[in-house]
């Protein structure tokens, strides 16, 4: 049995940090419904990597949508709402992302719902909070990079500010509000009362930063100094970096400079005796070291480093990966596959539960594909099994039928 087992969640979340987080709870076992407009859906089915897609959808929309179905629903159209209404009285998490004031000209802000259900958990992800100047600001992956200063921590010194590869503040603002959610989870346990979660991208990504941004509080408001050669933290002195060996790359976290230069038989680092110099001479040790990686293959430094305990690794490629027998062992994709067949390959969730992996080989839904199932079970005469707002405080248990009441 998985954690969240008999929890019914309903995601009302777009693009990704929604959809993440709603994706995490399913994983744990929650029952995730999607509420999405009639026809066109989530805006993120067409929201493309690479233009790649499958059945009708992005495989993005694919990767953070699996295990999920959809009820599609036009909350203009009086039924319509008053299905989802129910929905929201039956269930005990519902997740939001939509920019700030939208969902109290829908009807649906928390306000409005927790009368309907005062066991709710109700999650709300905006960009930049519900006040101030940038509360209307779009809440994007870059944006949020841009503006809270994260772009000047990568690439080196000679170069502008350079985000990162992945959309980071999504998924950390996802974590923090599953993390919310699951906190307020426990605690109705313990009073039975919901509540409201709040996360922005803007805290997440300045919580994302709060090594660096604490020693900017506290050394006198000094900005970030990157290394102009192989930077990889502009806070941490060499060897810390990734070096161009004969044949590939070597990455190299923190170690004592002159003990490397011993083991590498790279003499000028051996000078290096002063602890302080190895950040405020980084530049000048890391280009010596750069030099002297290059002359010899990665699995060769690999061979002398790894047995004297330090911290170093191969950079590898995705192919090169996923050759790998410690990769592997892993077991960390999984096959998802719609009704119609259609299936892809993807991630799984990266928490083992009491030594398990878990996994689902449900796909993405299509929009509207489980209205009828939806319906019955949660909006009939017929609804089996899912009291309001009680899956993690005790056991479901089916509904009685009435005598002559067909099976």
């Amino acid at each position: 049995m998985k954690p969240l087992e008999g929890l019914l969640v309903l995601d009302f979340a777009q693009f990704l940090a929604g959809p993440s987080a709603a994706l995490r709870l399913a994983d744990l076992g929650a029952r995730v419904i999607k509420v999405e407009r009639p026809v066109t859906g989530d805006l993120g089915r067409q929201l493309y990597i690479s233009n790649l897609e499958l059945d009708g959808d992005s495989t993005l929309f694919h990767s953070i949508n699996r295990n999920k179905r959809s009820f599609a629903a036009d909350l203009k159209k009086p039924g319509d709402f008053a299905d989802v209404r129910k929905l929201i009285e039956r269930a005990d998490v519902l997740i939001q992302n939509f920019r700030p004031g939208v969902m109290e000209k829908i009807g649906l802000h928390y306000d409005a719902v927790k009368g309907w259900n005062p066991r709710l958990v109700y999650a709300s992800i905006t960009g930049y909070g519900q006040e101030g100047p940038w509360r209307d600001k779009p809440g994007q992956d870059l944006l949020a990079q841009s503006v809270s200063g994260l772009a000047w921590l990568s690439g080196d010194a000679s170069q502008g500010p350079v985000p990162m590869g992945l959309s980071v503040v999504d998924m950390f603002t996802a974590a923090h509000c599953v993390q919310g959610i699951l906190a307020c989870l426990v605690r109705r346990g313990v009073t039975g009362k919901g509540g409201l979660i709040e996360v922005s991208l803007i805290e997440s990504v300045l919580d994302l930063q709060f090594e660096v941004l604490t020693t900017h509080l506290n050394d006198g408001g000094q900005l970030p100094q990157r290394s102009a050669v192989n930077n990889a933290q502009a806070y941490l002195g060499a060897p810390y970096g990734i070096y161009p060996t004969s044949d590939g790359y070597l990455a190299l976290a923190m170690g004592q400079i002159p003990r490397l230069g011993e083991l590498l038989g790279c003499q000028p680092l051996t000078t290096y005796t002063d602890p302080k110099t190895w950040f405020t001479k980084r530049d000048e040790i890391k280009s010596a070291l750069a030099a002297h990686l290059k002359t010899q293959t990665t699995a060769h430094w690999l061979s002398i480093l790894e047995p004297a305990d330090i911290w170093c690794a191969d950079v590898l490629t995705w192919p090169r990966l996923m050759a790998h027998e410690g990769f592997h062992v892993l077991n960390m994709t999984q096959k998802v596959s719609r009704a119609n067949g259609a299936s892809l390959e993807t991630t799984r969730c990266p928490i083992r539960v009491d030594g398990k992996i878990l996994t689902s080989p449900l796909g993405a839904p299509k929009v509207g594909e489980h209205n009828t199932e939806v319906r019955k079970e949660f909006l009939g005469d017929d609804s089996f099994g899912v009291p309001p707002s009680g899956g993690m405080d005790k056991p479901r248990v089916p509904k009685p039928r009435k005598r002559g009441t067909p099976n």
